[in-house]
């Protein structure tokens, strides 16, 4: 208990000064609306907070310190868990628009219940095709072909595989290939799916910090993808037995990772879990010459913009 009214101090003190410590503007969150082609403003979920984090200096320390802590995002993730979150609920709803008539149930035991929610099978439109692979939650994606030869987010970072697995014999074998990053913002359906019929190969935890996974925080702190908590999943597709990495990356105010599926084998788009209370990321990683991403995914990721996605919706085809 004295450490958590030792963190709650620190938090109400780092409150206090950064009233009167200015930290500068950054540009707003932007990214194509895959259904109109539009270019569009993210509403951010914490935003002020992700700004002070990542850009003011006391911000900045208090990340380090404290913030990409487990302990801070358990703690939080228990607070929604108690009756009273639920009152956050209606004000998050309406702030944020989400379409509740989606969800299988509009009355919530509390918020994680409410951000966990399930949504009605005819929500989300399956595309059966056997060799299309589709996105397996709601998200934004960044999408690349080849791993080893093109920038990540931002210019002169490449992606380092061998850090992200933890595995220099699993990052040799899928050296070269494909990557797709589904990044779940607070206001998304934070149930994750399976993107194609196969089989579960292998599941592992890599422990890691909390970092926040919003463009604000990875523009400043780049590896951050790398170095945050991350379950990693093998699958084998039913249709070409080719395999791939699924992964699931915490990040702050994650309460946990949910893995929620019982058997190995499974069909496209049966859940495979959640994310409790949080921002979060889905990273798809591909062998070379499995699949062919879609080219407007590809397109807008060379142009620095990501593109938002319903799970359900094709984003690649396996190449048969």
């Amino acid at each position: 208990m004295k450490k958590t009214r030792y963190i709650l101090i620190f938090v109400l003190l780092s409150i206090v000064i950064i009233s009167f410590i200015p930290f500068g503007s950054e540009q707003s969150i932007r990214y194509i609306d895959r259904g109109t082609s539009e270019i569009k403003t993210e509403k951010v979920a914490g935003e002020f907070w992700l700004k002070w984090l990542y850009n003011n200096p006391v911000g900045k320390a208090s990340l380090e310190a404290l913030v990409k802590r487990k302990i801070i995002s358990d703690y939080y993730g228990k607070m929604m868990d108690k009756p009273e979150s639920k009152e956050k609920i209606a004000g998050f709803v309406k702030q944020f628009n989400i379409n509740l008539q989606e969800a299988q149930k509009q009355n919530f035991e509390n918020f994680n219940d409410f951000f966990t929610r399930k949504l009605k099978p005819e929500a989300r439109k399956i595309d059966t095709n056997k060799n299309v692979i589709i996105s397996p939650a709601d998200g934004k994606v960044l999408a690349y072909s080849n791993i080893s030869k093109q920038d990540f987010i931002v210019k002169s970072y490449k992606f380092n595989l061998e850090t992200f697995l933890n595995d220099k014999k699993l990052a040799e074998k899928y050296k070269s290939g494909s990557l797709i990053i589904i990044r779940l913002c607070p206001v998304d359906y934070h149930r994750y799916h399976f993107p194609f019929t196969g089989n579960v190969l292998s599941v592992r935890d890599i422990d890691g910090d909390y970092y926040s996974v919003s463009p604000f925080a990875i523009k400043k702190k780049i590896e951050i993808i790398c170095q945050n908590k991350r379950r990693i999943t093998e699958l084998k597709a039913e249709v070409n037995n080719k395999e791939m990495i699924y992964a699931e990356v915490g990040a702050t105010m994650v309460g946990s990772i949910v893995d929620t599926y019982q058997q190995k084998a499974f069909n496209k788009a049966d859940e495979k879990g959640y994310f409790k209370f949080g921002g979060s990321t889905i990273v798809l990683i591909f062998q070379k010459g499995d699949i062919t991403i879609d080219k407007d995914l590809l397109k807008n990721t060379a142009k620095s913009l990501e593109t938002s996605v319903k799970m359900g919706e094709r984003i690649a085809v396996f190449n048969l």
